[in-house]
Formats: C-alpha cells, structure tokens, sequence
C-alpha cells in the first residue's frame, strides 16, 4: 500500500485515524500498531514475520544492555543485535547481488557458476533495520530510556508513515513522543497541509515527467539532446517524488501528534556536494554521520584517516541505497569529491566563487551522480555519461520526441522553476499562495484516478 493511492487515501486512513481518536492515549500505541503491520502486510503478508522478528530480538537484546552493569558485557551485547540486524539486511538485500558478482568472477576463471535461488527484497527492509539499530545503539549509550514496553518499541519499528521509505529515524528522538505528544487541531490541520503539498509534489509534478527519464534511461542509443533531457527529467522526478513522500509522512505524523525531523532543505540551491548532503536527505545523513562516521573515527584521528572514514562512509551509503555496482560507483563519486572538497577547503581557505557558479557546478556534479543512481548497470551509466558529453548525435530521437508531450514540458519546466523559488514560497505561503493548495490537491486526486499505479521511488531501497 502507497500514501498515494485511494486505497489508502479513502480507506486506510480515515479509518485509522477514527480508530487512533477513539481510543484512549494509553492505547493508542496499540492501534497505530495494528494499522502498521495491515499496512505492511498488504503486499506481502509472509514479510511481516520478518518486520516481527527483527523487533523482538532488537527489543529482548536492549532490555538487556540497559540492565547489564559490566561495560564488556553490554558492548558484546551490542554487537550480537547489530550483527543480527546486519545479517539480515545482509541475506536479503545482498545475497543476489554476493552471488553474481560471485558468478561472474567463476566463469571469468574457467568455472562453472553457482546455482543460487533469487532472494525476494521485503520493502521497507533497509529502513526498519537502521531504526532497529540506532534504538540499540542509542541504549546502550545511555541516550534514551528503553520503550515502556514491546508494543511502543514494535509501534516505533512499523510506524506507518516512516515504515517503507523513511524518513531514517533515531530512536532517542521519537523516545519522549511514545510517552506525550500533543494532540490538537492546529497540528492536525498542520499535518493537513503537508500531506497536500507532499501529495501534489509526487503526482503532479515527479509522476508526470517520470516518462520522459524512463525514455532516457531504458534507450539503447541516446543523442545529446537524450541524454540531457532524461537525467534533467529524472533530477526532477527523484527530488518530487521522495521530498513529496517526506512531506507527507511529516504530514501523517503531525496528524496523530508525532514531530518528524526535517528531511530536505532545498538541497538543489546547494553550492558543494558538503553542503548538499546537508540539505538531501538529512535524517540519513544524520544517521549516517551519528552511528557509522564518528565510530569509524570521524576527523578525531588525523586527516588521512578524515578522508578514509569520509569515503567508508559514503561507499556504504551507496551500497545501502541498492545491491549493485552502479550504487557501489555513486557512493565513491560522492565520498570521492567530499573528501577533494574538504581538502581543498583546508588548502585554499580564501578561494571565491559566486555563489550562482558553484550552486551550477554542485548541480552538475549532482546530476552526474544520478546517471549512476538510476542506471539499470554501469554500461547503461557509461552510455549516458558519454551521450552527456557530447560522443553521440545532437537532436532529440524519434522515441524521446514522442514522450515529450507539451504537458510534461511545462511541468519540468514548473518544476525546475519550484526548485529555485521554494524558499521565497515558503516565505509567502500564508498569503495567497494557500488558497491554491486546495483546487492543486483536487487536480492531482483526478490525475492519480487517471493514471496507472506508480510506487515511490524509494521504496526500492
């Protein structure tokens, strides 16, 4: 089940929501839980002995760090729950991708290849295996009490807004919310207005242009103007697509009380790849920085190893993000330029550009990145990269000219021009601009009745 779908919109929600305000605050825990695992269950109902699995282990194994006196005793623990987290992210994330690298290296020697059943990915997997660790890690370190019991922790697990595509959350800042959070109408009507945003962002703007970057990227020959045309389209549609689900389930959260950290702070306005990973996807990266960065070392022990964890960490973001080497490469492309960055920050402290070139230069850079992010594989990354500069025909193909429909022209434009003008909207969205939001939500439930189901794009992580 998808927030934009009617399923969801028409039926799942509002009766949660009656559910969740007709019931006590004592239980309402126990309501949100139910609904999560219905929510995750409606795609694959075996899967959700694995969300139940990792949940118990992860809540027996932090009552006993918190219990244990001895230092040595509650690390070993520690390390037994992230072990097993790993594990299984491990087996059904990676073990298709460890066996055909396997493969491909056995016949490049001579041997036959192995035989492997395909392992099936459970969505969400990667999301509710980094909140299971950060709630054992943030234990042990003594930065948040353990859940009231196994129904708040299993509830802060599967919690529907953040179950299947984040945002990545820390135990230790939603721990106080299981305990009080406010309800009121204010912030209901808040969650009201995100959700709306959010919704209009996925479907009228990333669903509408996400043809054109599938025309790109699924094309055996690309001109140029193909090239260029598809990796802008899908610039747009990542940004729309995963910043609108982020806003809608802060919006979901709002509803029901709970405060999310924010995930995206226009990070196409960003002038270096730094500052970027400051902007996109901020509760990852935060994550990312608070349990694997500073344990590797962070910038404590000298400036090669600096660079070294820099590039650990971003290598291991990427390979999160997918099994396969075009996600492996765009983790080195960012860990790789982050760490140039920073050095040349060290270097040349004084160095000025304008800020419109290195905001044109991070987006270049960015923009790079994403062939290797969307790429079916490295050859189909090679084979834009090269059409992108240059080594391939000028004009639009026949294929690409079919998809550039005039509506979807004019809505990568108005999503190009959002982009760059969000901070002055943001500015002014109490004026005006507020009474638009209504008749846009409207046309986008009208164009989601219309169109065939398209899944965010982040679920397949």
């Amino acid at each position: 089940m998808v927030f934009s779908s009617n399923l969801f919109l028409f039926a799942f929600l509002p009766l949660f929501l009656a559910c969740y305000y007709a019931m006590p605050m004592k239980s309402r825990s126990a309501v949100i839980l139910i609904f999560s695992y219905g929510f995750y269950a409606w795609w694959r109902p075996d899967f959700l002995g694995i969300l139940l699995g990792v949940s118990l282990v992860s809540y027996g194994l932090a009552l006993a760090i918190d219990a244990e006196a001895l230092p040595s005793k509650r690390y070993r623990l520690l390390f037994v729950g992230v072990s097993l987290n790993l594990l299984a992210l491990a087996y059904f994330k990676y073990a298709n991708f460890g066996v055909d690298s396997l493969n491909l290296l056995l016949q490049a020697l001579g041997m036959e290849p192995l035989n492997f059943g395909r392992v099936l990915l459970p969505i969400g997997l990667s999301f509710y295996i980094f909140h299971a660790i950060s709630y054992l890690v943030d234990i042990y370190r003594r930065e948040a009490p353990p859940a009231n019991n196994l129904i708040d922790f299993s509830a802060f697990i599967a919690l529907f807004p953040h179950l299947v595509a984040g945002p990545v959350l820390r135990y230790k800042l939603l721990a106080e919310q299981f305990r009080y959070r406010e309800h009121s109408w204010t912030r209901f009507g808040q969650g009201c207005v995100m959700f709306m945003v959010g919704f209009c962002k996925k479907v009228l703007i990333a669903d509408s242009v996400a043809p054109l970057a599938n025309a790109a990227f699924s094309a055996s020959k690309l001109s140029l103007s193909d090239a260029w045309l598809g990796t802008a389209a899908y610039t747009i549609q990542l940004f729309f697509d995963f910043s609108g689900y982020s806003d809608m389930a802060v919006g979901l959260a709002l509803m029901i009380g709970f405060t999310f950290p924010q995930n995206f702070d226009d990070p196409y306005t960003s002038g270096s790849l730094t500052e970027f990973w400051k902007r996109w996807h901020m509760s990852l990266s935060s994550w990312l920085r608070e349990y694997l960065y500073i344990p590797l070392g962070g910038n404590r022990l000298g400036g090669g190893r600096t660079y070294l964890n820099l590039f650990l960490t971003m290598l291991l973001g990427g390979l999160w993000h997918g099994a396969s080497w075009s996600f492996v490469l765009w983790g080195a492309w960012h860990g790789g330029i982050l760490g140039i960055e920073r050095f040349w920050r060290q270097r040349f402290p004084g160095t000025f550009f304008p800020r419109p070139l290195k905001v044109a230069w991070t987006m270049l850079l960015v923009m790079l990145g994403w062939v290797l992010f969307r790429a079916n594989d490295l050859a189909s990354a090679m084979r834009i990269w090269r059409s992108l500069f240059g080594m391939s025909d000028l004009p639009l193909s026949d294929a690409m000219q079919w998809e550039l429909a005039p509506d979807r022209c004019i809505l990568l434009l108005v999503g190009i021009g959002l982009v760059y003008a969000m901070p002055w909207l943001r500015r002014h969205q109490g004026g005006a601009l507020k009474w638009l939001l209504v008749p846009l939500f409207f046309l986008a439930l009208a164009k989601l009745s219309a169109q065939s189901f398209t899944p965010f794009l982040y679920f397949q992580f």
